[in-house]
């Protein structure tokens, strides 16, 4: 529980950070929340429906404008001292999560930004945990079996948000033995298990929005693969676990891949989403060779709906280890739900809201 913690957020009001505040604040947790001045007005919106949803008094909720790209946050001085004093906790989520972001731009806001907030949470005099949000995708090119002890490597990247993000989990591994903290280390993150809600169309979604092409002659041929698992976590099981795991002190200090333990192949969850597109599984599968290289063609962008920066995802054969994630999350009763389970609230979801 995080009652009475006063807690300093970044990355309000994104999709996950709003889910999260709203998660805590009906623990009874206080919020200063670092907001670019750009976001303001959504921030304040999304203030007022957390109020109403949770009960919770405004007062509960600071905005404070700033951004972490800028010295001290970008925070005036007395916000600063006052966040110095009064802060407990800290949860840093911004980042820029685009595949294609420019290298310039990936390490102003993922590295430097993250420097800045690693060394404000060195100033917090009453911190008693530091909570990072990095990415399974710190693995880079690697393959096989991920460990969540696991880190430095040396097998390159995708794109500069995987190298960015890599490259500022390292500045915040390096506190561990200075400060309380917990990395958290989600997969593919989608919308809600039980009403689908989400904030953008990537990841799996690429793989419904093609089928829904065309159900009844897209979802004849899978262009799945057998050997590569695509890990996607809804977003409400993410939020439980980063609430579960802030609140445990067995997850200080460690790094924890939220993840799902048992991951469909990307064939798998052709044929579940096909099953519940068209009432049937796919006749029989394209070779991967194929499907990868028709992918890969510039004028696929268009046809698929899938970008060529989103293609290696679907050919990587990574798995992620979550024995600390299990270990932490099963006394609180967390767990991830299978992509069978809530594919349908996806489907619906994108159903009533074909543009976002």
């Amino acid at each position: 529980m995080l009652r009475d913690e006063t807690i300093f957020l970044t990355g309000f009001p994104g999709f996950i950070a709003g889910r999260l505040v709203e998660r805590l604040a009906r623990e009874g947790a206080r919020f200063r929340l670092l907001v670019q001045p750009a976001f303001v007005e959504r921030a304040r919106k999304d203030i007022a429906r957390i109020v109403e949803a949770t009960g919770v008094s405004p007062e509960s909720f600071r905005i404070v404008e700033g951004d972490i790209t800028g010295e001290d946050l970008g925070l005036a001085p007395a916000e600063l001292e006052e966040a110095r004093r009064e802060a407990t906790a800290l949860f840093h989520l911004a980042a820029i999560y685009d595949l294609g972001v420019r290298r310039d731009t990936a390490f102003r806001v993922n590295v430097e930004g993250t420097r800045n907030v690693n060394r404000f949470a060195r100033s917090l005099k009453n911190l008693r945990r530091y909570n990072y949000v990095s990415t399974c995708y710190v693995a880079g090119r690697r393959t096989g079996v991920i460990l969540e002890s696991e880190l430095r490597h040396d097998a390159g990247f995708r794109n500069f948000y995987e190298e960015t993000k890599y490259l500022a989990e390292l500045e915040v591994d390096a506190l561990k033995g200075e400060l309380p903290l917990t990395i958290h280390r989600p997969a593919v993150v989608c919308g809600d298990s039980r009403t689908g809600e989400t904030a953008k169309y990537d990841g799996v979604y690429y793989l419904i929005n093609y089928l829904r092409m065309w159900p009844g002659a897209l979802t004849l041929a899978n262009i799945g693969n057998g050997d590569v698992r695509l890990n996607v976590v809804p977003v409400d099981f993410v939020v439980e676990a980063m609430a579960a795991l802030a609140a445990d002190e067995r997850a200080t200090g460690a790094t924890v891949q939220i993840a799902d333990p048992a991951p469909l192949t990307t064939q798998e969850l052709f044929d579940v989403i096909a099953k519940n597109l068209a009432g049937r599984e796919s006749l029989f599968t394209v070779p991967a060779a194929v499907v990868r290289t028709s992918l890969n063609i510039p004028v696929s962008e268009k046809f698929s709906g899938l970008p060529r920066v989103g293609v290696p995802y679907f050919f990587l054969k990574q798995t992620y280890d979550t024995t600390r994630m299990t270990e932490l999350l099963e006394p609180h009763g967390v767990r991830c739900p299978r992509f069978p389970e809530y594919v349908n609230a996806l489907l619906d979801f994108v159903e009533r809201h074909p543009k976002l």
